[in-house]
């Protein structure tokens, strides 16, 4: 808590932010090198991604839905290590300098650091035991009373619009109504215009064509991570 007695957030993105990369499509990438996919599930993911790029509206828990049917009745604690194992092998390396250092600066200037993503939670999780974050948000997959994976999601992906949904939730309930703000936001997608729109100190990293675009109209600053 500052002098103006608030919590102040900042919050990121995660993938294409934090790392030049897309974690859920590397991870299909490795699933599909282990035979772990039925190939009509990886055509059915296939179409989502170029519909995706298409921009054209999309079912984000069908498609996860999708991804987790390689983790289907299997131990949460087997399918949470097997991410983390990946992370490590696949994901670390694609950390950005830039990103560690901006993560340690919000840290120093006293700001609550919350990582904000669509991707799968065992991954966001492993991603905090190595770099300044204080809480993440991510998507969590729903598990049976056996203690085994489904194919649901739990409520809904933290993509888009639900981003600063879950952030106002998740900070309302931890720090109190009308006790924190949104000090400084990063995202590089269209999808985070919400999430940044928020933000006191919106960034756009590295940015795709339309968020750049937004960017630029709204005075938004820019940067190349």
């Amino acid at each position: 808590m500052q002098e103006d007695g608030l919590v102040h957030i900042a919050a990121f993105d995660f993938d294409g932010t934090c790392i030049s990369g897309n974690s859920p499509v590397l991870l299909v990438r490795r699933l599909m090198k282990l035979g772990m996919l039925e190939k009509s599930v990886l055509a059915r993911i296939m179409l989502w991604g170029i519909a995706y790029k298409l921009r054209l509206p999309q079912n984000e828990s069908w498609v996860r839905g999708l991804v987790f049917r390689a983790f289907a009745g299997k131990p949460v604690s087997h399918v949470d290590a097997f991410l983390r194992d990946f992370y490590d092998s696949d994901v670390a390396s694609l950390f950005r300098e830039r990103a560690t250092a901006e993560l340690l600066s919000q840290k120093e200037q006293g700001r609550v650091v919350i990582l904000v993503s669509a991707t799968f939670e065992p991954i966001v999780s492993r991603a905090m035991e190595f770099h300044p974050i204080d809480f993440q948000i991510s998507t969590r997959m729903r598990a049976a009373k056996d203690g085994t994976y489904t194919c649901e999601v739990e409520g809904l992906p933290v993509e888009g619009d639900q981003k600063i949904v879950r952030l106002r939730e998740f900070a309302d309930e931890r720090f109190g109504a009308g006790r924190w703000v949104l000090d400084a936001a990063y995202g590089d997608h269209h999808s985070d215009r919400t999430l940044l729109g928020a933000a006191r100190n919106p960034v756009a990293v590295t940015p795709d064509r339309p968020l750049a675009r937004t960017a630029k109209s709204e005075g938004w600053c820019i940067a190349e991570w």
